[in-house]
């Protein structure tokens, strides 16, 4: 029932402690017990799932500033305080000041559920009209960003503005040109990370050499030329978002650090020994898949796993051709805005070339071919809007050109493997040689 909700539990008396995590863990709860508020204040954040019960007599930071500090945090989040005999006056006024209630000491391990189970179905309900005020508030915003009308994008955009508060790291798979850093900002920009830095790095754009130095940072004499300290991208993304671009690409040598950063949270910049902890959310992107990467033991399973939480898969332009003319127009808008020209218009011959055409470039190529077709470049791309009066094409032509693209489409899914594509087409697989045939398709040049 409280899935991705958690206990934080702060109470100094190890005996106590580890009593009262027992009871919540035979109920079917999540629980971190912590000796000091210090510790368990930096797990918390705006809109933290689950809620804080607190002892109110602790060394150093004490129940009652923990829940001063809470309450100027996260105005919402349940503080449970545990008081002594003695201090019931204290607890109604802390009760005042926004304490969500108060247990009293001795307690029962069912006082102890019953109360925190409460607390836990407030939280719940809190996160759930949160969630929903922030997608209403939101929704236009990332249709705005992440466009078309296809189902794949309406769900894509559904499960963004799902898991843009959640810590977990998230992994996006599409084929180049599909807008992989898009979708890494839209879950920045539609979390309560966005106020902090967008750091992006393309994981083959950097050298093997200095990967290390860039990404994790370094101290003054750390090499040779290392003159100052420098503190690392993903150090700069704290409390943000960092994004991994290309990741596949990324060396194994470098893939056990990089392993080792996300699973610990904290960096060690080089030339120092003195960690520094990290809140941050990680992207990763990547266009081949990264569990038959490493199986091929190219990639490293145990990094796949990791970033294997939350999965997004952006689909390529060919799978959602109903989106073509929203997207042209409105590329060829943004064109015309951009170099001060009209906007010229779409014949239909040319926009049933731009419907047939198989999109290898994905939406990047469609809005390259978009600014060329407003600065009046003839030909554009692959010839696509040669002509402002375009010969008009056959429905004959017309259909065989969308057949082309989709036995295309199915080949290069399947790596060329015929039967698979046939099966899937519905087609006989004679009968799909016979198309191949017929297109000069070969079965070799998709694998």
């Amino acid at each position: 029932m409280f899935d991705g909700l958690k206990v934080l539990l702060i109470e100094d008396d190890p005996t106590v402690r580890a009593g009262s995590e027992q009871a919540l863990q035979l109920a079917g709860l999540e629980v971190q017990s912590f000796h000091s508020a210090e510790l368990a204040y930096k797990l918390l954040a705006p809109n933290f799932p689950g809620v804080v019960v607190t002892d109110v007599r602790l060394p150093g930071m004490s129940g009652l500033e923990l829940l001063q500090a809470v309450k100027a945090l996260d105005a919402h989040l349940p503080v449970i305080l545990v008081t002594g005999h003695g201090d019931i006056t204290m607890a109604v006024q802390a009760m005042r000041n926004g304490a969500y209630d108060f247990i009293e000491k001795p307690y029962s391990s069912e006082q102890l559920v019953e109360v925190i189970l409460r607390a836990l179905e407030t939280r719940r309900l809190m996160l759930e009209v949160h969630s929903l005020r922030r997608r209403i508030e939101d929704g236009g915003g990332i249709e705005s960003r992440l466009l078309g009308d296809a189902p794949a994008m309406r769900e894509l955009r559904r499960l963004i503005l799902d898991v843009a508060d959640e810590p977990a790291d998230v992994l996006v798979y599409g084929d180049t040109g599909t807008g992989k850093e898009m979708v890494a900002r839209c879950l920045h920009d539609f979390s309560h990370r966005r106020k902090h830095h967008f750091v992006a790095v393309n994981c083959g754009a950097i050298p093997e050499s200095i990967f290390e130095s860039e990404v994790f940072g370094h101290e003054q004499g750390a090499f040779t030329g290392a003159a100052k300290r420098q503190v690392g991208k993903i150090e700069h993304a704290d409390h943000g978002t960092f994004f991994l671009d290309e990741i596949e690409s990324l060396p194994l040598s470098l893939q056990v650090k990089l392993l080792r950063v996300l699973q610990e949270r904290y960096v060690e910049r080089l030339g120092s020994n003195s960690p520094v902890a990290l809140d941050v959310r990680v992207v990763a992107a990547a266009k081949l898949d990264l569990e038959e990467l490493s199986q091929q033991q190219k990639f490293r399973s145990d990094l796949y796993y990791r970033l294997n939480l939350i999965v997004l898969h952006l689909p390529p332009l060919r799978e959602r051709r109903e989106d073509i003319p929203m997207l042209f127009e409105h590329f060829a808008l943004a064109a015309a805005a951009r170099y001060n020209r009209a906007a010229p218009v779409v014949s239909s011959a040319q926009m049933r070339s731009l419907m047939a055409h198989a999109w290898p470039g994905n939406v990047r190529e469609l809005r390259n071919i978009a600014d060329r077709f407003v600065l009046g470049i003839a030909g554009g791309a692959n010839g696509l809007l040669a002509a402002r009066d375009a010969t008009p094409v056959s429905l004959a032509e017309q259909v065989n050109g969308f057949e082309r693209s989709l036995i295309e489409q199915e080949l290069r899914h399947y790596a060329g493997n015929v039967a698979e594509a046939s099966a899937v087409l519905g087609l006989p697989k004679q009968t799909l040689y016979h198309k191949m045939q017929k297109y000069n398709l070969v079965a070799e040049e998709f694998r």
